[in-house]
Parts: structure tokens; sequence; C-alpha cells
């Protein structure tokens, strides 16, 4: 695992489970090899599920096919997608699966520094990217949910919670 990365995962784990209720209902999207439904199994929570296209996730298949894979809309309390909003455009997706007043929490390169991720990545200090970047996108752009925080973080990644307005 290259350095950064590591240090990026114990900086999202304090960053995104500080106000997470353990009792919630956590999907993440995009889970890879499950080390952050891990970190939230070790600390209690007691209802995540991964969804990821491979194993090991908890539920193998694609969030543009959630109805076929057995998910239930308004379902989730918690939404979870660490850089996956810039390979595939699922808002939708998340909308329809989060309950009204669900969190959505994302992280993402900002869309005019991805140039320096891909250095990074060539120069083996960051994870490598698994497909395309074809859906960068600024966080202050996204429409359909209410953002409560957005930061940036390393100058190259912008890190986000969002709610699904209680009324739709």
């Amino acid at each position: 695992m290259p350095l950064l990365s590591q240090y990026a995962r114990k900086r999202k784990v304090s960053y995104f489970t500080r106000e997470l209720p353990k009792e919630a209902r956590i999907l993440e999207v995009g889970c890879g090899d499950g080390w952050f439904g891990v970190q939230l199994k070790s600390a209690g929570y007691k209802n995540y599920v991964g969804l990821d296209l491979k194993a090991p996730a908890d539920i193998v298949g694609d969030i543009l096919e959630w109805k076929g894979i057995g998910l239930h809309p308004e379902s989730f309390d918690v939404i979870i997608a660490f850089e996956l909003v810039e390979h595939v455009d699922c808002f939708q997706e998340f909308f329809d699966l989060l309950r009204p007043g669900g969190l959505l929490m994302l992280t993402s390169p900002i869309p005019h520094m991805d140039w320096a991720c891909k250095l990074l990545e060539r120069l083996g200090l960051n994870q490598k990217r698994t497909s395309p970047h074809d859906h960068l996108l600024y966080f202050k752009n996204v429409r359909t949910f209410e953002p409560l925080e957005i930061k940036t973080v390393g100058g190259m990644a912008q890190w986000g919670r969002f709610m699904k307005p209680a009324t739709s």
C-alpha cells in the first residue's frame, strides 16, 4: 500500500466516522478490499454493507444495477463512496437508495488537480486508478443533495458530506 494512501485511509476513518451513529444502515459503494468496512465493524458498526464489482465485497455487483442485486429504495441512512464518483455517474442511484435526510459521504480528486494524482501514481506514492476519471466534478456542483461540508485535502482531493433532502 503506497504511503500517501495509508495516510489518507487513517484520515478518512477519523473524518467520516466522527458523527456517524453506530446504528446507521451504511452502504459503501466501491469498497475495494474492504478496509473501511473492517474499520467500521471493529468500531462497533453492525449495519455495514460493502458493494463492489468484485469480491471480497458483501455484495458483488454494479451500483447502476442496484435493483437487480437485492438493494431497496431508501434503505440506507448513509452511503459512502471513496474515489468512485470520478469513475461513474451514480448520483441518481445514491439518491434512490438513501432515505430522506440520509448522508452521502464522498471523496474524489479535485478536477483541475487530477494531473497531480496521475503523477503521484506514476511515482508509486498513491494508489493507482482502476479506470479512467471520466466523471470528474467539483463537489460544489453536486445537485440533488444538500452540501453539509466540502473540504480540500492535500491540495488535490475533495471530501464532502451531503444530505438527501427530507422531502424530495
